[in-house]
């Protein structure tokens, strides 16, 4: 009888350390086919409905892109080899931050450079009361430029500023009535986003 008890103790002792180790596991892995096979799986975990999923060269040229429909985990077979060789990037873009993991290809062999993945976050906007609220977090306290464009009758300028040397940024703005359209540049990124107040 006491075996009986200790077997339905490890058994959930071992979900446990399975449910931690997968939330722990990292979100994109690559994968080769096998000998002789040209293609290479990606599977992202953790994805969510609308997520944009881009191949981009060294250039920041995209030459694919894909909004992922289910939620979940994604997973999807790419020929890869018959790129030219050069640096590129998978890109995953969620709500609130950028993924990005570069490969290179080289003689037809395509290489994942998982060291140098990129977590880059993406600023937070909320209106209330006539004020609009930005945040973001920049870990490396990368620079954040933003510009803020009238969308009336004109596209013109009406303000710009450029955020440096801090990790938490936190800005609030007094617009009048109307609409605009803010740009954020930042670590090589430029994000938009249309609101009319």
């Amino acid at each position: 009888m006491k075996n009986v008890l200790t077997i339905p103790k490890k058994v959930i002792l071992m979900v446990a350390m399975m449910a931690t180790v997968m939330g722990y596991a990292n979100e994109i892995s690559l994968i080769k086919l096998g000998k002789g096979l040209k293609g290479t799986a990606l599977t992202i975990t953790n994805v969510k409905e609308g997520n944009q999923l881009s191949i981009k060269d060294n250039y920041g040229i995209t030459l694919y892109k894909e909004t992922i429909e289910q939620a979940g985990i994604y997973s999807k077979g790419f020929d890869l080899t018959d790129l030219p060789d050069g640096e590129y990037l998978f890109e995953l873009e969620k709500d609130m931050e950028i993924n990005t993991i570069p490969f290179s290809v080289k003689s037809s062999i395509v290489e994942l450079k998982r060291n140098e993945e990129v977590t880059t976050f993406k600023p937070f906007l909320r209106q209330e009361a006539g004020l609009l609220y930005v945040t973001k977090f920049s870990p490396k306290s990368k620079p954040l430029k933003v510009s803020i464009y009238s969308t009336g009758t004109s596209n013109e300028l009406l303000y710009t500023e450029t955020i440096k040397d801090v990790q938490n940024i936190e800005r609030v703005y007094k617009l009048e009535r109307g609409s605009y359209e803010l740009v954020f540049n930042f670590e090589g990124k430029e994000f938009s986003k249309h609101i009319n107040n």
